[in-house]
């Protein structure tokens, strides 16, 4: 008779067995964290919080040193004849010779008021000019020039651009240091376009001084700084003026030809009406459109001329021609000499501005014609 099967109370037992086996806590083990209430975890954190009050300490620390350097420091001189790396040599010269002197320049302004500024444009290569010119009508050392300025109410300057050719700086300096008659322009002399000089001429200016007119002229022209001035002086209506003599003519499209026109398309068969390069005036209120219009937002025409032509004729300014501006002889109403083509390189300018000079109705008649001071008498 087969026995009956009691194997259910010992595997009852096997798994009381097993899961009092399971129930264990597993044995313990090495954590890489330590609890909460560890003692040594609480030195880290503690650690910890000292690093952290050290290094805000010590950056703290040094903040309050260096603004106290800084206080300390004195002010840096900044001279304020300049604009970018504009600069009025003239003035210049003065502050140093008074700061030398221990006296302060009481009539230094940022921007000194003016009737005029006539900017001579000249280059490096051109100190035989700038000679020639000083030899006869522009004021050869600081004294006259600032007799003019005072005479007149024009401020005369030879204008030009920087250069990294140190030799040519050298040699410019030395002129400079004898004669302190140059305004330097914002501008690479070397890699600079007449239109492009023009206009810095014309940007740094207006920011040098505070004049009713900006005259542009060239260094090889006869010029009368006391007619200009009467004339820069007149009463006008209209607060946008442009004085030249004003000229049009074909627009030069072949470029084996001097005066060629690259972008002649956009202008036509002819010229639109446009003062001569050699000397030209534009009225304070025209200068600071110019000074402030984005160099980039200009067109920029191959010739200067035609270049601030273009200009005026999106202002509404009054171009006012004046033949005394470009007579080719000196003459009792003559304000600028010049021939007409130009007197280039080849041509003997000294010898031409003496005899110029020479000539008694050129640089000793009186400013204003004979009938005009008896209607003023």
């Amino acid at each position: 008779m087969p026995q009956p099967y009691h194997s259910a109370a010992y595997d009852y037992d096997d798994d009381d067995d097993l899961l009092k086996k399971r129930r264990k806590p597993p044995p313990k083990t090495a954590s890489a964290f330590l609890p909460s209430n560890s003692p040594l975890s609480s030195n880290c954190i503690l650690i910890v919080l000292l690093l952290l009050s050290a290094v805000c300490l010590i950056v703290g620390i040094s903040g309050i040193a260096f603004a106290t350097a800084a206080l300390r420091r004195p002010p840096r001189i900044v001279t304020v004849f300049r604009c970018g790396r504009a600069e009025d040599t003239l003035r210049t010269f003065r502050s140093k010779s008074l700061a030398a002197a221990g006296r302060e320049d009481e009539g230094g302004a940022a921007r000194p008021k003016v009737l005029g500024v006539v900017g001579v444009f000249t280059q490096f290569s051109a100190a035989d000019r700038r000679a020639a010119l000083r030899g006869t009508w522009f004021p050869s050392d600081s004294d006259a020039l600032s007799r003019l300025d005072h005479a007149t109410g024009l401020a005369l300057r030879f204008v030009i651009g920087r250069t990294k050719d140190s030799k040519k700086m050298a040699a410019l300096q030395k002129e400079i240091d004898m004669h302190h008659d140059f305004m330097f322009i914002d501008a690479d002399e070397d890699n600079l376009k007449l239109p492009h000089k023009m206009l810095a001429f014309f940007k740094s200016a207006f920011n040098l001084f505070d004049a009713e007119f900006y005259v542009k002229a060239d260094d090889d022209i006869y010029l009368r700084p006391d007619r200009l001035a009467t004339l820069l002086a007149k009463d006008r209506a209209h607060h946008l003026t442009y004085i030249g003599c004003m000229k049009k003519g074909p627009v030069i499209t072949d470029p084996n030809m001097k005066w060629y026109e690259s972008s002649g398309n956009l202008i036509g068969n002819e010229y639109f009406w446009h003062a001569h390069g050699p000397i030209y005036a534009l009225s304070a209120d025209i200068v600071s459109f110019l000074t402030n219009a984005r160099t980039n937002s200009l067109r920029m025409f191959n010739n200067e001329d035609v270049t601030i032509g273009s200009w005026m004729l999106a202002m509404n300014v009054s171009h006012e021609d004046n033949k005394a501006l470009c007579e080719p002889i000196c003459s009792s109403t003559s304000i600028a000499v010049w021939s007409n083509p130009r007197c280039l390189d080849p041509c003997d300018l000294k010898n031409k501005m003496t005899e110029l000079h020479n000539i008694s109705i050129c640089s000793n008649s009186s400013t204003l014609p004979p009938e005009e001071e008896e209607d003023e008498r």
